[in-house]
């Protein structure tokens, strides 16, 4: 059997997605095993690690426009080989702050193309009835890169020092763009006929330089890209239950992939080789939960036990409400394993909704889905820049009131302030999100 062309791009974005965070999660351990080692405080660890997020945010609606206009497979590799190169250049010296600052700018930069790419490049491939599951996989790639980095790299940079994680993540960049370079494509309109009333392959998704290029006739392609419907983009309440839902996400995903570490050194005293395998049980547990919240939404859509909007709406709440649960409660533990499961069951739930916002993006603009994610991912980054940022802040004025960064009172605000978030967020979705398209 002809294996499809379309499973090809979404196993290659869901490579392209782990490479990233492996990239992510080993800048914040490398970065702080070398700052840790000269006594860095954490009000300056807060800054770095948010930098990246200050690059990150400039680039999320450009990249969803540069993949609408020159195609989201090029933008995507022109991205990964930037970061790639920057990553095999620049030295990790701790040191000299302004190299530091702004390799991560030009890094975060670089990936900000990454995810408005992958959700144009989606929706052109993906039928309506795949997008859940094809997304959750593609996504779920950021988790199992994430727990193979918190497994892996910790050893390598004890054995082979911080500047070897930047030398690996370089190279499977490269690895990466090679394989994109020799197995994608663009869609042709036969490779997926039966789609066409539903917007999936519809001429006028693909980037406007192909048209040109292919002499596809379309509905006004080029003339639509100067009508992207930006006003009713902005003024559109299920576009900003997105972006809320988004913001919280990734402010709940961020601090926890940042500070976890300091969290286990400092909060827990325990080295994270001591940890073993179980420090990549939260991302792990991302990975699972993010493709069991896929498969049951197509399920559940599919199979016409709920509609879109019912589904969305579910899986986003059932995942907000137990991941706040789980955060407000994980400081109250005092031990590894308890650390562990709360961490997971936050990290799972979140990604189990996922199945929510993160796909509704194609609901209410699949021919704009990647302006819709820029727009709404852009909100994510600035929660990694405020939440980061505003982590280190907190935990540096604990130390000023002579509070131990030991005990769970110093960490309570920390864990507190995203599981409240959770909460809000999941009662705005509740009540605006839409899983019609409203966009055409």
């Amino acid at each position: 059997m002809r294996f499809p062309k379309r499973y090809a791009i979404i196993l290659l974005t869901f490579i392209c997605t782990s490479v990233c965070y492996i990239e992510r999660i080993g800048f914040s351990i490398a970065y702080t095993a070398a700052a840790d080692a000269i006594g860095v405080n954490q009000s300056s660890k807060g800054l770095i690690l948010s930098t990246f997020y200050y690059g990150y945010v400039v680039s999320q609606v450009p990249g969803g426009w540069a993949a609408q206009y020159i195609g989201g497979r090029r933008v995507l590799l022109l991205s990964f080989v930037l970061w790639s190169l920057t990553c095999a250049l620049v030295p990790l010296d701790v040191n000299r702050m302004y190299i530091m600052v702004l390799s991560r700018l030009l890094v975060g930069v670089a990936q900000g193309f990454i995810f408005p790419s992958i959700h144009t490049i989606l929706a052109q491939w993906v039928p309506p009835h795949e997008r859940s599951r094809s997304v959750s996989l593609t996504t779920s790639g950021m988790y199992l890169g994430a727990a193979g980095g918190m497994l892996l790299l910790p050893s390598l940079v004890k054995y082979g020092g911080a500047q070897s994680v930047f030398l690996v993540e370089a190279s499977l960049g490269v690895t990466w763009s090679v394989m994109w370079f020799r197995f994608a494509s663009d869609p042709h309109r036969s490779e997926h006929p039966k789609a066409i009333a539903a917007g999936f392959g519809d001429s006028s998704m693909l980037p406007v330089s192909t048209l040109k290029e292919k002499k596809i006739p379309s509905a006004g392609s080029i003339r639509s890209l100067g009508k992207i419907p930006w006003k009713r983009m902005i003024f559109s309440l299920p576009v900003w239950a997105i972006v809320v839902n988004n913001f919280t996400f990734h402010y709940a995903l961020y601090v926890i992939m940042n500070w976890l570490p300091t969290y286990f050194e400092l909060g827990l005293q325990l080295s994270l080789q001591e940890m073993g395998s179980s420090k990549m049980m939260p991302y792990l547990n991302m990975f699972i939960f993010s493709n069991i919240g896929g498969v049951l939404a197509d399920y559940l859509i599919t199979r016409r036990i709920f509609s879109v909007t019912r589904t969305r709406k579910l899986l986003n709440t059932i995942g907000f409400i137990v991941a706040a649960v789980a955060l407000m409660a994980l400081p109250s533990f005092r031990n590894p394993t308890g650390t562990v499961l709360c961490s997971s069951v936050s990290l799972g739930f979140l990604a189990l909704g996922r199945a929510g916002f993160a796909v509704n993006h194609m609901d209410v603009a699949p021919r704009y889905a990647g302006i819709v994610m820029g727009i709404s991912n852009t909100a994510g980054t600035l929660a990694g820049i405020v939440g980061v940022g505003l982590t280190g802040r907190i935990l540096e004025a604990a130390k000023t009131d002579d509070m131990d960064l030991s005990s769970s009172e110093s960490w309570r605000s920390v864990f507190f302030i995203p599981g409240y978030l959770c909460i809000i967020s999941s009662l705005i979705f509740l009540i605006f999100a839409t899983g019609e398209k409203i966009f055409e």
